[in-house]
């Protein structure tokens, strides 16, 4: 027993010994590629550059082709992977790709290649988008089936349920350290940072006011935010809460969803949407005081600092 232990401690040694050698190899023949392409072609070709490089193409080997000249050059066959949808763009930049390359999820990195084509997002953009954890936040709200949808074509928006997130991030209002604020302070905070609120909601969206004033009977009220969107072809009504969500705030949206219905929508144009936005939600006090079949009132929760991607990647998984 004790002859075949050492035995086995030897080989393990002699392995780490082999694996050793191949890594000083390896890092010996890539001092010597990037001395001599930095003497042939110049600057450029460091050592991190060519492992850059490398990074890139591992991740991307299957989406490399031939060109006429014979040397291999990056495509993203998007098009013909989704059917008739069409990108603004073939091309990310070298900045993109190195960013995405570190993904080790195929499937978030697949998605966040889609969406930042689709999107024209800068490497800004992408960064954000990633760090708040976006497809994470959307698989949440996903069957299986939608959660593969993500990474072959990205974001689709055909129903209410495929624009929510939960929950959304306003990291952007830099709040982080800001323990009490009126709903007005974050009303105020969102309007005064619009195109990021917009990038935080998604496609489709047109701004169409703030503390929008309607009235009937001689009673006047005021819908904290008013969208558009225009692939759900509707009103989007935002109502801001900073304390507890009540059965009132549910109520008080619906009366103004139909308003919008019976007085604002056109024929042509589908049912409006209201979303509430707060802090803390009861999940069974929600589910109990609206119909149903409610596909039009809807309350959703906001944070103003960056979630963990591994929390939500964990809860991602546990619903798995």
């Amino acid at each position: 027993m004790i002859e075949l232990s050492r035995k086995i401690i030897e080989l393990i040694e002699n392995a780490r010994n082999y694996v050793a050698k191949k890594a000083e190899y390896g890092t010996r023949l890539l001092n010597k590629v990037s001395n001599d392409l930095v003497q042939r072609l110049g600057k450029g070709y460091s050592v991190d550059n060519l492992e850059n490089m490398r990074r890139v193409y591992i991740a991307y080997k299957e989406q490399f082709i031939i060109s006429e000249n014979g040397s291999r050059i990056l495509t993203n066959r998007l098009n013909s992977e989704n059917g008739s949808r069409k990108l603004p763009s073939d091309f990310l930049t070298w900045s993109h790709y190195l960013f995405l390359s570190r993904m080790a999820n195929v499937e978030e990195r697949r998605f966040y290649e889609i969406e930042s084509l689709a999107g024209n997002w800068g490497i800004k953009e992408l960064k954000r988008q990633f760090n708040s954890g976006l497809y994470e936040r959307l698989a949440l709200s996903r069957n299986t089936e939608k959660v593969k949808e993500l990474a072959s074509k990205g974001q689709i928006v055909e129903t209410p349920t495929d624009m929510l997130k939960e929950p959304y991030i306003l990291e952007f209002l830099g709040w982080e350290e800001k323990h009490e604020y009126s709903e007005t302070d974050l009303e105020t905070a969102i309007i005064n940072q619009i195109e990021k609120f917009m990038l935080e909601l998604g496609k489709g969206f047109f701004y169409g006011g703030r503390q929008v004033r309607f009235s009937f009977d001689e009673e006047h009220f005021r819908v904290d935010l008013v969208f558009y969107n225009r692939l759900l072809k509707c009103f989007v009504l935002f109502d801001l809460k900073i304390g507890k969500l009540t059965h009132q705030d549910l109520g008080q949206m619906q009366m103004y969803v139909n308003y919008y219905d019976r007085f604002e929508k056109t024929e042509t144009e589908n049912p409006t949407i209201g979303i509430i936005l707060c802090k803390n939600k009861n999940d069974a006090m929600v589910e109990i005081t609206l119909p149903k079949d409610n596909n039009q009132i809807y309350a959703a929760k906001y944070q103003t600092i960056l979630p963990s991607k591994e929390a939500l990647k964990s809860i991602l998984n546990s619903y798995e």
